[in-house]
């Protein structure tokens, strides 16, 4: 009786992981169309207080660290691997990078090139060479420009508790 126990709970175990296993590797699918949400619903309140990425880095300069502010921008660049993470262009043709709060939610790469309002936290941030080279990979950034970061960097990391596509 033991045996067969043991057996039914090997196969269910295995049906499982094959489940789990055949499941598409990679960011979610999608159109990111005007009005979709990734993550929690970005507040009507809130997308009014929007500021331009511009208008961020001179908050930055003054305060290390905001909490509950929204910015509206051009996302240029999406994580291939899994959609985690997100770079919005500046005014200045400067980017900043994006993080989802808690790797709670996935965006597909067709938000590249999509205006989007952001909401969470934004911070002055100094990234690590092993990490800078580490989201240059991701971004299938090629060898010698992987091999051109050697020093820690310091700019504007985002943590999004949701984004919303806009026009």
């Amino acid at each position: 009786m033991k045996k067969s126990g043991l057996i039914i709970a090997l196969a269910f175990s295995t049906f499982i992981f094959a489940q789990e296993s055949g499941k598409k590797a990679g960011p979610p699918d999608g159109n990111a169309q005007i009005g979709e949400v990734y993550g929690k619903t970005v507040s009507a309140e809130i997308e009014k207080s929007a500021v331009s990425p511009a208008s961020l880095s001179q908050q930055l300069a003054k305060n290390k660290k905001l909490e509950n502010v929204a910015v509206k921008g051009k996302v240029t660049d999406v994580c291939d691997k899994k959609g985690c993470w997100l770079t919005v262009e500046t005014a200045n043709n400067e980017k900043f990078f994006v993080k989802m709060k808690d790797y709670a939610f996935f965006v597909p790469t067709a938000l590249k090139g999509k205006n989007v309002i952001l909401e969470g936290t934004a911070e002055m941030k100094v990234t690590s060479v092993e990490e800078q080279k580490h989201y240059a990979e991701d971004a299938k950034k090629s060898q010698s420009e992987i091999n051109a970061i050697t020093k820690p960097k310091e700019e504007i990391r985002f943590v999004a508790n949701g984004i919303r596509v806009v026009k």
